[in-house]
């Protein structure tokens, strides 16, 4: 019997992000550099941003994707939220240091922009500097590059990094009557969202098992656990349970994207790969009535405004 899917909505918060596609002479080379560029950047209640793989293109990928030099590559997301003040030196400081630390050293890649914006990061001159004067401009694949020696060869990035609005924050929750089919519920909504273009899911295999909620009683903590849906603390009254009968686990799965309609698609597909799993007692969301964000992710697809997006 496929599980409940509640009438209620994920609330999405508005962020700036920024889109880079790596490429390599290898699918392998390719992922050592996603894994080192998206590391610690889970959440950023204290990470500098949230990170992670959109997809693998060309070839080994998504081949409908072109890569600028014909090899496999991935495209990655950096998020940073819109309501910090610091944020546009906040996610140009984050592409520095994870392109710079994490692509920059990875043998044989290469780092393109994916973001044609008026916004945008001088990122290729700050970066090229490592060239320590040897580096120069170039043009190659009809893009202008900077080209930097070292000594694998060459590195070669675009000169500028464009940014533009995104959202950050939609959710679904699987509630299951054990930690395995909580789990096995949520692996296969990650698979079916890994799926869908434009979106990211940032915490370690898509799936978060420590949701948290907005807010601490310890004033130097901006989110804490989300006691009501903690099923250890289920019988403890101070917690005020909300968990459903029998749910013995909850697991999340946290989107960001590029926009309100990518992760609508992205929400369904997690919906429908995941809703028969066995054990798996209800589907539902995180809100708070819009005090965060102002863009829902809708549950049930007919409440979603046709122009979403």
């Amino acid at each position: 019997m496929p599980a409940i899917v509640d009438d209620t909505y994920a609330e999405a918060f508005r962020s700036i992000y920024a889109e880079i596609l790596i490429t390599a002479d290898s699918r392998r080379w390719v992922e050592h550099a996603v894994a080192a560029a998206t590391g610690n950047a889970s959440s950023t209640i204290l990470c500098d941003c949230e990170a992670g793989l959109d997809r693998y293109v060309g070839p080994e990928g998504d081949v409908s994707f072109a890569t600028p030099d014909g090899r496999p590559g991935a495209i990655v997301q950096f998020h940073v939220p819109r309501f910090r003040k610091d944020r546009v030196p906040a996610l140009e400081r984050s592409l520095l240091v994870r392109v710079s630390q994490n692509v920059l050293t990875c043998p044989t890649a290469a780092c393109f922009n994916q973001i044609d914006s008026e916004s945008y990061f001088k990122l290729g001159r700050k970066i090229a500097f490592f060239g320590d004067g040897f580096q120069k401009r170039i043009e190659r694949y009809g893009r202008r590059l900077w080209w930097i020696p070292t000594l694998g060869g060459e590195f070669v990035l675009d000169r500028r990094f464009g940014y533009a609005d995104g959202l950050m924050g939609g959710n679904l929750w699987y509630f299951g009557e054990t930690a395995g089919a909580a789990l096995a519920a949520a692996e296969r909504g990650v698979a079916a969202a890994a799926a869908c273009p434009g979106v990211i899911m940032p915490f370690p295999g898509g799936i978060a098992g420590s949701g948290s909620k907005a807010g601490s009683k310890y004033k130097f903590s901006i989110a804490s656990t989300y006691e009501k849906f903690c099923p250890l603390l289920r019988d403890n009254p101070a917690a005020n349970s909300q968990l459903p009968p029998g749910v013995g686990s909850v697991q999340e799965i946290i989107f960001n994207g590029r926009s309100l309609e990518a992760i609508s698609v992205a929400t369904q597909a997690a919906i429908a790969a995941s809703v028969d799993t066995p054990g798996l007692l209800r589907i539902s969301a995180g809100n708070y009535g819009g005090r965060l964000g102002k863009s829902f992710i809708y549950l049930h697809p007919e409440k979603q405004p046709a122009a979403a997006g």
